[in-house]
């Protein structure tokens, strides 16, 4: 397989859109996660080489680089999130496994401002769809703590299985932590992702808030759109 199919590619629904992170977003994404500094301490990997607060550029171009060595390397799928043309938040499929497992994991973050409006649940779908129906994965988990109670109903609410807690998985905020486990299978959304919560939202029922920053999403291993021929997908944007 190549590992580079269907990358790098931008994906929308509606104001809603993922374009690969490049270094002209360090600025944005410097300045947005100072202004957020507190709503995402509890969720974010400690990385004492970047602190949340930051004024200075380099850490960010560093962390750029690297993700973007793992992205040409077919290990990551590194996105900055949009929401009406402005910078919000970054979304990522990395820690990708290929062999007979292809797997990864899914990780975000959202601007507290932008939180409540179904970006996250969207750019979720729209991600997911893409590594499962373009460039071929098969499973995909989210790793959330159980604090995490937004977060994890965006997880649910988008279908993803709960599969119990991972004892002291990550180093958060200063201590290891737990997290839940929730997973999805390409054979779970024959219709794609985005179907799904598309029908959920036109459905009548009230949209699960989206109000949490998100789940694990690290500067050096990210955790934290659709296929062209697929009907319910969004048409990829080239780069």
């Amino acid at each position: 397989m190549n590992r580079r199919q269907g990358w790098p590619v931008t994906l929308a629904e509606g104001p809603v859109e993922l374009r690969p992170l490049r270094l002209r977003d360090a600025a944005a994404l410097r300045d947005t996660r100072a202004r957020n500094t507190e709503w995402l301490r509890p969720w974010e990997p400690t990385y004492p080489e970047m602190p949340l607060r930051t004024t200075g550029l380099s850490p960010y171009v560093a962390m750029i680089q690297a993700i973007r060595r793992e992205a040409r390397q077919g290990l990551s799928m590194p996105w900055s999130v949009f929401y009406a043309g402005r910078f919000v938040g970054q979304l990522s499929v990395g820690g990708i496994v290929w062999g007979s497992a292809r797997s990864a994991q899914v990780g975000y973050w959202i601007d507290g401002a932008h939180a409540g409006r179904g970006i996250t649940p969207t750019a979720v779908a729209l991600a997911v769809d893409h590594a499962f129906f373009r460039v071929g994965l098969h499973r995909i988990e989210a790793n959330i703590r159980p604090e995490n109670r937004a977060s994890r109903r965006v997880a649910t609410k988008l279908g993803f299985r709960d599969e119990g807690v991972r004892r002291r998985q990550l180093h958060i905020d200063g201590a290891w932590r737990d997290h839940i486990c929730y997973a999805l299978t390409s054979e779970e959304v024959p219709d794609g992702l985005l179907h799904r919560w598309r029908s959920d939202r036109s459905s009548g029922t009230p949209p699960e808030p989206d109000s949490g920053p998100g789940t694990p999403l690290g500067p050096q291993d990210p955790n934290g759109g659709g296929d062209p021929r697929h009907p319910a997908s969004p048409r990829p944007r080239p780069n």
